[in-house]
């Protein structure tokens, strides 16, 4: 109760997410004040706490039981107490759970768990005890023993049974052979002359071992895994009367290079030490730090297109980028990773590091080749595959298969070759879904190549760059808007999708559909059009035109002639004669500023205020006042057209004629108008319309 309960009645809720079947109580808060679990401000009378009630299964956890998992198909086995587990699935392969009493404790007949615990043992008994029975036997022939058990405080990182089997078989022969001096020092490489339980190994300390001062580079994830130079504490805390062991899952070698030393030494890596020294990250390599390094092998540099690698060479900012997107600013050891998990790279982009049962994944692929070379500032792993980061490529690599038709077409008809690597230019790369008409595909050629043109701009513009009412030039000489909404950024009448990206020379935003420039005036486009005669009509008895023919921004709403279907000559005339009520009803069709469709907040009602005063309620369907709307985002150089097939008029506006309000209700059917009297008889009463000319 107390984990859920904070300072404040607001977290409480915040914490609480019903992933099991549940059940509600109320609680006076009176009491949590009395039990001082709550502050006695900002506080309701009663909160409603939930209990998760989770489904009934015999739980194994009792007094003293430890779980070893298995993975299976695999060697790795993981030890833990009831809590603190891996939830029966580790690195994408299932893990087999047997339980057992932990070390120092033991079963008593007729009662549950493992209540009795064995004597407390030195650290030589403690060997046999968590079954690191290779580790004492070498004890014993090195005359390491009588050390251990005797007067001391130290902590020993026993490698297991399975450890020493995995070791190289020339390197334990040659420990074998000389135990008074190789395996002895060995073994005391592997210990601390104190006691540390792994509560105390702290993520980036380096303890110094009892063999020759050398360092062991201590790592605690948070995923709870502690690893000594990359070797994974598999069982740990087994206290002894001189100090605690800790079951390791490897041989622990000793460290005595960073990581630039590796990469100078390591006929295997010269590529990328080149690439390295080119970029002028060597001298970073060669300073202590914590990081990881997935370096590919000369292989991989050799899988690369032609030309590509002596291309960047020459461009130390791109080398740079493809260098750093390699480098991790903290140590990932191989052991550690259970699952995916997205890392940010020291070029600023991220990556995601996982596993498949044994083999560590890179972006979802098998490609390391050797894990876990450990130096005194990190650790290397060796892959096979140059990683490529956006930055170091060009802009028109940047394209992926959701925009194949747009990268296909700027090829055929030569605009990628005219786009260089030292020029910077933005691609407004539409999907392919949007080329799905046959007219598209088949235009002109010409024509085909001034619409791709309009999708190039002639400079870099990143998405944190643009703004609502910024002018980008096309390579075709035309200026697109830029529309920025709450969730939605436009530009013209095509909005973006997620997936924006930054090349080493431009940047590239993918579009919904084809970007239409706009050609002409709000009235131009109605005078086309030819539906919208009687609204046209309207606007100029009401003095309105300039709005359509000038410049600006605004949205408007147009009622077709179908709108006013029903309605005689004299109704016109009638609506014509008042022009303070035409004047209402026309400026309750504009808003000010463009809104297009794809700009619209999704599942909520967008709140849009009218040259009239009144707001409008719209939603991405488009439907405004409930009222459908047919045809949307017609684009105009001063604002955006959307057809609707009502007149719209403000549902809280009284009318106050009564052959205005007989007239109304024909041409107005959704909403109830009502008349306002006055003692002096029927008037009108309408808003001041400060907005017009």
């Amino acid at each position: 109760f107390n984990r859920f309960v904070s300072a404040s009645c607001e977290p409480l809720c915040a914490h609480i997410t019903p992933f099991f079947p549940f059940q509600h109580v109320l609680i006076p808060v009176s009491y949590l004040h009395s039990t001082t679990l709550l502050p006695s401000s900002h506080c309701p009378p009663f909160l409603l706490l939930t209990f998760f009630v989770l489904p009934h299964h015999p739980s194994p956890c009792r007094p003293n039981v430890c779980a070893l998992q298995q993975v299976l198909g695999t060697k790795k086995k993981y030890f833990s107490t009831c809590r603190n587990w891996y939830k029966g699935s580790i690195c994408g392969k299932k893990a087999q759970v047997i339980y057992e009493c932990c070390p120092g404790y033991m079963k008593l007949e007729g009662m549950k768990g493992c209540p009795a615990v064995a004597p407390i043992d030195h650290v030589y008994g403690t060997l046999g005890l968590v079954k690191a029975t290779t580790t004492q036997q070498y004890a014993d022939m090195s005359k390491l023993r009588e050390e251990i058990e005797g007067k001391g405080s130290f902590t020993m990182f026993a490698p297991s049974n399975d450890a020493w089997d995995e070791l190289d078989p020339a390197i334990r022969s040659a420990l074998v052979s000389n135990v008074n001096i190789e395996l002895y020092n060995a073994l005391h490489f592997h210990m601390v002359n104190r006691r540390l339980l792994t509560k105390d190994l702290k993520d980036g300390m380096t303890e110094t071992s009892m063999y020759n001062e050398l360092g062991l580079y201590i790592n605690h994830y948070p995923n709870g895994v502690v690893t000594v130079n990359c070797a994974r504490i598999i069982h740990g805390n087994q206290v002894a009367t001189n100090g605690v062991v800790h079951v390791v899952d490897r041989v622990i070698t000793s460290v005595s290079n960073n990581i630039k030393e590796v990469l100078d030494v390591n006929d295997e890596l010269s590529s990328f030490n080149a690439a390295a020294l080119a970029s002028g990250m060597m001298d970073k390599l060669d300073r202590p730090g914590h990081f990881t390094l997935f370096a590919p092998t000369n292989e991989a540099f050799d899988k690369l297109s032609p030309g590509y690698l002596e291309r960047i060479m020459g461009n130390k900012a791109v080398i740079a980028a493809l260098v750093n997107y390699h480098l991790l600013n903290s140590v990932q050891c191989s052991e550690a990773i259970m699952a995916g998990s997205v890392y940010e790279t020291a070029e600023g982009s991220t990556i995601e590091i996982g596993c498949d049962g044994d083999s560590v994944t890179v972006n979802g692929i098998k490609m390391v080749l050797k894990k876990d070379i450990v130096a005194t500032n990190g650790v290397i792993h060796l892959i096979d595959q140059v990683l490529i980061p956006d930055s170091a490529k060009e802009v028109t690599e940047l394209m992926g298969t959701s925009q194949s038709t747009f990268s296909d077409m700027v090829s055929e008809l030569g605009l990628a070759a005219a786009m260089g690597p030292k020029t910077e230019y933005t691609l407004l790369a539409p999907l392919n879904t949007a080329f799905t008409s046959e007219s598209a595909i088949s235009m002109d050629q010409n024509l085909l190549r001034i619409i791709l043109e309009n999708h190039i701009l002639k400079l870099k513009v990143t998405l944190s760059e643009l703004y609502n009412g910024q002018l980008l030039e096309t390579l075709a000489g035309k200026l697109l808007r830029v529309f920025i909404y709450r969730t939605a950024v436009c530009i013209e009448n095509s909005c973006m999708v997620r997936g924006s990206k930054e090349g080493s020379n431009g940047a590239l935003h993918l579009m919904r559909s084809l970007i239409t420039p706009a050609k002409k005036t709000m009235y131009e486009l109605l005078i086309a059009d030819g539906r919208f005669k009687i609204f046209l009509s309207l606007m100029e008895t009401a003095g309105l035109t300039d709005l359509l023919k000038e410049g600006g921004s605004y949205t408007i709403f147009a009622p077709t002639d179908d709108a006013f279907d029903g309605l005689t000559r004299e109704d016109l005339d009638v609506l014509k004669r008042d022009i303070t009520t035409l004047r209402t009803i026309l400026l309750y069709h504009f808003s000010n500023g463009i809104f297009i469709n794809g700009g619209l907040e999704v599942g909520v009602t967008n709140l849009l205020k009218t040259l009239q005063g009144k707001n409008l309620q719209v939603n991405n369907s488009i439907h405004v006042n409930s009222v459908d709307v047919p045809g949307s985002d017609l684009m105009a150089t001063n604002g955006v057209i959307h057809v609707v097939k009502n007149v719209l008029y403000p549902a809280d506006l009284p009318v106050g004629r009564q052959d205005l309000l007989v007239l109304l209700k024909k041409l107005i059917r959704y909403i109830q108008i009502k008349v306002e009297k006055k003692k002096t008889g029927v008037t009108w009463e309408g808003p001041s319309l400060t907005l017009l000319r």
